[in-house]
């Protein structure tokens, strides 16, 4: 019954790429997944972004955003900046180290995703895509 429930499947899938990602970052950039997704979050981001929306982005709690943050700041790839519009929160800018991170991760974050995906034709990807998005919206429209 478990291995054919729906949410489990996609949960044990999608536990399964983080894992293999995680390895991958870990080994090549000393960065865990939540490191990774700020990094990413912030370079898409140029005028700096707060750990609040980062954690509304990548539906990270606030712990988790911030321990992340505390680490990429401690390591120099990340800087707080003053909020000028709320004075009780920062924004998070990717130092000149952090971009450089985010420029050499890139590549290597494409090729796994290839990896990944490379058994499937460009319109299984395309529908599996749209299936992911269909199913966020449902979740977060409440329809269920």
């Amino acid at each position: 019954m478990l291995d054919k429930f729906l949410p489990y499947r996609l949960s044990f899938t999608t536990n399964l790429v983080s894992e293999t990602v995680a390895s991958a970052y870990e080994a090549l950039f000393g960065l865990r997944i939540p490191e990774w997704r700020l990094i990413a979050v912030v370079a898409e981001n140029p005028e700096g972004i707060t750990q609040q929306a980062i954690g509304l982005k990548t539906r990270m709690d606030k712990v988790t955003v911030s321990r992340a943050a505390a680490s990429l700041i401690d390591r120099h790839l990340l800087a707080r900046q003053p909020h000028r519009a709320d004075q009780r929160s920062h924004l998070l800018t990717l130092t000149p180290a952090g971009h450089e991170l985010y420029r050499a991760i890139v590549p290597k974050a494409l090729e796994l995703e290839h990896r990944i995906f490379s058994r499937f034709s460009e319109n299984e990807i395309a529908q599996f895509e749209s299936m992911l998005r269909r199913i966020d919206e449902i979740v977060l429209d409440g329809a269920i």
